[in-house]
């Protein structure tokens, strides 16, 4: 019984784990201790950096960079066609330390700049700073990673 489909062409780091029902395509290159939650798509030609997550339901399409230590959440859609269906396509540019949260929608061509944070739902159809937090629909900033961090920090020692 076959569980998840990965090309013989797909190039896997080390310590790669890739859970049920997952899919990665030719040509895709995989760092070091990435996990790929069930049900989510990697398609062809898309470059994952080392010590990245992606959950489950996740979608990533053909052309898609994604850095080191980059966090994606449960059905997380990135695209790469601006005006479906065309015939030229652009991935999307996810930079080191960046944090994607469930369900947000990325638009073709937009780079998330590192250590930047997409709150879950958001919709962004332009390029993220570094180090800020974008919520809502479509994305705006709201405040720096730091105060995030800040936030985060708070919730964990409560």
């Amino acid at each position: 019984m076959v569980t998840n489909f990965v090309s013989e062409k797909a190039k896997l780091g080390k310590n790669v784990k890739i859970w049920h029902f997952a899919y990665v395509g030719d040509n895709a290159e995989i760092g070091d201790n990435v996990k790929i939650g069930s049900l989510a798509h990697v398609d062809y030609n898309v470059k994952i950096g080392d010590n990245t997550m992606i959950e489950g339901m996740v979608y990533i399409p053909p052309l898609s960079r994604i850095g080191k230590n980059v966090f994606i959440g449960p059905a997380a859609a990135l695209t790469n066609d601006p005006y479906p269906a065309s015939k030229k396509m652009i991935g999307v540019t996810i930079e080191d330390g960046a944090v994607i949260g469930s369900r947000a929608v990325i638009k073709a061509g937009v780079t998330i700049g590192k250590n930047s944070v997409v709150a879950m739902g958001a919709v962004v159809i332009k390029d993220v700073p570094a180090n800020t937090v974008v919520v809502g629909v479509p994305a705006k900033i709201k405040y720096s990673r730091e105060e995030y961090d800040k936030k985060k920090k708070g919730w964990e020692d409560s």
